[in-house]
């Protein structure tokens, strides 16, 4: 009988999960297979990828609380929960009616594939396949707008990337790219660090560093497809910067951006894309949110989560034997 590895944590904990990239060593995480997947709103379920042999790829979505799996369903095909470089856990609309899942072959290849799932029944919708390279992005509210980021210079080649907008209803790729209008570069160049969404979903901050180091911030408004880039100055130590943070206060009109540890750095006026330096003793709740480059990252409120899934009578044996819940709590 093949053994299925379950950890599920009892204490109140964040939980570093190390996930695989796909493609080749050195390239950007696009898609993550295991560990925790992308958590619903809410935090209370977790919807995860696991491969089933080379050609196969299982659906799951798994409770926080009991770590029961239902539903799953096994789709035809590689397919992983979408990654911004290292920010895992991607590709759920703020409705949790939509799941977006990308190929593993990625911006690697010459053609690029999703998947649009309707939830909780994870019934397929459509496939997306794009010639070209790209990779997922962000996602609408309502699950109508899928954004992409498309790779000018071809497969492999990361330095140079515009933001595209694809329309899941008229299932068709709108012309032109998504650029701040103020800003004369046609393309944009960095690596992604961190990012925070607000709370409607709707404005998706991406905090960036250039190939020169400089950090900047890219705030994406899913609803209207507009953007606006914002320059931020250079700390003096990088060291300090490795792990960012990025986060929203004052009823969401400000963007926080703080240092290793949560130090403050700066913020964002989203109402001018204003620049200031934190003021102190403001009280603002600086918390550390955001993972670091080299590494895969999950933030869990109710435990860690690190499931591999196999079939049915086994997960629901193994899982009321580790952590001890009735039977009738189990649901495959």
């Amino acid at each position: 009988m093949r053994r299925l590895s379950l950890c599920f944590g009892a204490a109140v904990l964040a939980a570093l999960v190390t996930v695989p990239a796909a493609g080749a060593a050195g390239g950007p995480l696009f898609t993550v297979y295991g560990g925790t997947g992308v958590a619903t709103h809410d935090g209370a379920f977790h919807w995860v990828t696991i491969a089933d042999g080379s050609r196969a790829t299982l659906l799951e979505r798994i409770g926080v609380a009991d770590a029961a799996v239902s539903p799953w369903i096994r789709l035809k095909g590689s397919w992983g929960i979408p990654s911004v470089g290292p920010l895992g856990g991607q590709g759920l609309s703020r409705e949790g009616r939509t799941l977006v899942l990308a190929a593993n072959a990625g911006p690697y290849a010459s053609r690029s594939k999703f998947l649009v799932l309707g939830l909780p029944r994870m019934k397929i919708r459509q496939q997306v396949a794009l010639k070209g390279s790209f990779s997922y992005d962000a996602l609408s509210p309502d699950g109508s707008r899928l954004y992409l980021i498309q790779y000018v210079a071809g497969a492999g080649d990361f330095q140079d990337y515009v933001v595209r907008a694809y329309d899941l209803r008229r299932q068709k790729l709108l012309p032109g790219k998504i650029v701040d209008r103020k800003e004369k570069e046609e393309s944009m160049a960095g690596s992604p660090l961190t990012r925070v969404t607000s709370a409607d979903g709707r404005w998706v901050y991406t905090l960036y560093a250039k190939p020169s180091g400089q950090p900047f911030v890219h705030a994406l408004d899913t609803v209207s497809a507009t953007a606006h880039c914002i320059d931020l100055t250079s700390p003096p130590n990088h060291a300090a910067f490795r792990n960012p943070g990025l986060s929203l206060g004052d009823h969401g009109r400000t963007l926080a951006v703080t240092w290793r540890g949560g130090r403050p750095y700066l913020d964002i006026s989203l109402a001018t894309w204003r620049v200031s330096q934190p003021r102190s003793g403001s009280g603002f709740p600086w918390a550390w949110v955001g993972g670091g480059i080299g590494g895969g990252l999950a933030l869990l409120a109710a435990g860690g989560l690190f499931l591999w899934r196999r079939r049915g009578e086994e997960l629901e044996e193994h899982a009321r034997e580790e952590l001890g819940i009735p039977e009738r709590h189990v649901v495959v």
